[in-house]
């Protein structure tokens, strides 16, 4: 029932348009008040299934001063990551999106699926704090650029504009 409204499966649509086409079912798939978590798994998996060439797409939660899994899609992740560690836990330590073209050349990368060859991490940003960030990797060298960046950048505003946490 979902699948026909929301992923977005047509695989010849030009990455503007599939972000556009993605923004909009997130927002209709997430309404103002949404729990948070709630929220997150249904955007992992809109993203997961939408986006091409991304084989782990999900959010690791900010519980003290450390990133725990949350909702995602893919294999199973790392359970927790310190700030300032890795991909993820340096895009919350360093508050800011980090793109990742070549995982195997980023000092400290934490491979929790071996086959991941890039990474896109944005941190989620609730008044000057991360509570989170969204992560996604793929198995091709340089999937991610910085044309992706200001996309899942709204994605993660959205999603704590419309969430509770």
């Amino acid at each position: 029932m979902h699948e026909a409204t929301y992923v977005i499966s047509d695989r010849e649509l030009p990455p503007d348009k599939r972000f556009e086409a993605i923004t909009q079912a997130a927002a209709a798939l997430v309404p103002p008040g949404t729990d948070r978590i709630a929220a997150m798994a249904t955007i992992a998996s809109l993203l997961y299934y939408s986006l091409p060439d991304v084989n782990w797409c999900g959010f690791y939660r900010t519980v003290g001063n450390r990133l725990i899994v949350g909702p995602f899609q893919g294999k199973p992740a790392c359970l927790e990551i310190s700030f300032g560690r890795g991909v993820c836990g340096r895009a919350a330590a360093e508050q800011r999106t980090i793109v990742v073209s070549d995982v195997n050349a980023f000092p400290d990368h934490i491979a929790c699926d071996p086959a991941s060859r890039s990474e896109i991490v944005v941190p989620l940003i609730e008044q000057g704090t991360v509570v989170g960030v969204l992560d996604l990797d793929s198995p091709l060298p340089g999937r991610f650029t910085q044309h992706d960046a200001p996309f899942l950048e709204t994605i993660a505003a959205m999603l704590l504009e419309r969430t509770a946490s």
